[in-house]
């Protein structure tokens, strides 16, 4: 935050449009030079200097005082463009009036000369190739007037000016779709991790909650079990619910566009920045039924890593109590490598059958796609699960140590 106005810095949005408008500015500035430089050189030799001269100096000052409005899209606005073109094309067509028959036949070039151009390519990059093959067009026309009638040198200036102009368009047209494309593509992706974090959360608090007060439920009976009933019909809504999305409210292309690229990287409750042991974060787990093997010295992972990985550990040791049976047992092994940190979560239960985990994210139970697989690849990590019927089942988790 800025301490001397007490307001926060304005974010600045880039688009692909920001270096052609910034080459134009440039563009104008050179060819005003060029342009200047051969009038200083031909102007005893014009039939009408004094007029030359004059629309030489109209030229500049409205170059120099409008140089800013080329540099987006903002200031760049039709009724600039249609002023700036007018100029170039009077001083073409001013041209004849003002230099002789011979320098004209001879193919001298025109007051404004090359400068015309700088109005064709606002065109083109302001509002496409279709408006650049208008001003095009026109500069061709004016030319071949000034010229009183088709020359070689001519025809192939205006239609070298036609092609490129008309080129630069189709590429900002191109350039604007691709760049809307991206822009839905960052808000799908922003949606469907957000939908995956709350779903982990979810899935760690209010679905196991449900799933618990069905199963005491129907053990105990009577009211119970109808309470028990009741909140398995919402584990299953609120499953279905996760597993299918959640709904929006619809905002425009450009202010979702502008919140993505400005959003934050990770969520406004996420823990603090900075180094964290992961052996106390793995502590409390365990227990008379879980075993906790870890290095004798700090496993240091940033807090939200560590967090979050944590969390997985602990997705995967309810898996143990839920699936596994209440005899079994978890052994939890932390290894500390340098690149990155492997943790294995290892049961002693009837394992997975084939196929149960793909029946279960059908079915809406995404505890181990989400609350495990999920957590560990947005931190760029992986989960690998090996189970054999009746041998148990192993988890294995890996998180690199630098930034996802």
């Amino acid at each position: 935050m800025n301490r001397s106005t007490g307001r926060k810095p304005r974010a600045v949005r880039m688009s692909v449009e920001l270096p052609l408008w910034r080459a134009l500015a440039g563009y104008r500035i050179l060819t005003l030079g060029y342009a200047l430089a051969l009038f200083l050189l031909n102007r005893r030799e014009y039939a009408h200097p004094l007029g030359a001269a004059l629309y030489m100096g109209v030229l500049t000052v409205w170059t120099l005082a409008t140089w800013n409005r080329v540099t987006s899209a903002e200031r760049c606005t039709k009724p600039f463009l249609a002023a700036d073109l007018t100029i170039a094309l009077t001083g073409i067509l001013l041209t004849a009036a003002v230099d002789t028959p011979e320098r004209i036949a001879g193919g001298s070039a025109t007051l404004p000369s090359i400068w015309a151009g700088g109005a064709v390519l606002g065109l083109a990059i302001k509002s496409g190739w279709r408006w650049a093959a208008v001003g095009s067009t026109l500069v061709a026309v004016a030319n071949l007037a000034e010229r009183g009638g088709p020359a070689r040198d001519t025809v192939h200036n205006v239609v070298l000016v036609w092609v490129s102009s008309i080129a630069i368009g189709y590429i900002v047209e191109v350039a604007r779709a691709s760049e809307r494309t991206l822009a839905r593509a960052l808000r799908i992706e922003a949606a469907t991790r957000e939908r995956e974090r709350l779903a982990r959360d979810i899935h760690d608090s209010v679905l196991q909650v449900l799933a618990m007060v069905q199963r005491r439920g129907a053990a105990l009976g009577g009211e119970a079990a109808e309470l028990g009933r009741l909140a398995g019909e919402q584990e299953i809504a609120l499953r279905t619910l996760v597993a299918g999305g959640l709904v929006r409210q619809r905002r425009s292309a450009e202010e979702e566009a502008h919140d993505v690229l400005q959003a934050p990287a990770v969520p406004a409750d996420a823990p603090p920045e900075g180094p964290c042991d992961l052996r106390a974060l793995l502590a409390p787990y365990a227990g008379s039924a879980v075993t906790l093997s870890a290095p004798g010295t700090p496993v240091l992972l940033e807090a939200a890593r560590a967090a979050e990985l944590a969390a997985a550990v602990g997705a995967a040791l309810d898996n143990v109590d839920r699936h596994a049976g209440p005899d079994a047992r978890a052994w939890v092994l932390v290894e500390d490598e340098p690149d990155e940190v492997i943790v294995t979560v290892r049961d002693d239960g009837p394992g997975i059958p084939e196929g149960r985990l793909a029946d279960a994210e059908r079915e809406g139970r995404m505890g181990v796609a989400l609350s495990i697989r999920g957590r560990l690849r947005d931190l760029g990590g992986s989960a690998e699960l090996m189970s054999v019927p009746g041998q148990g089942t192993e988890v294995e988790l890996r998180i690199p140590r630098g930034s996802a």
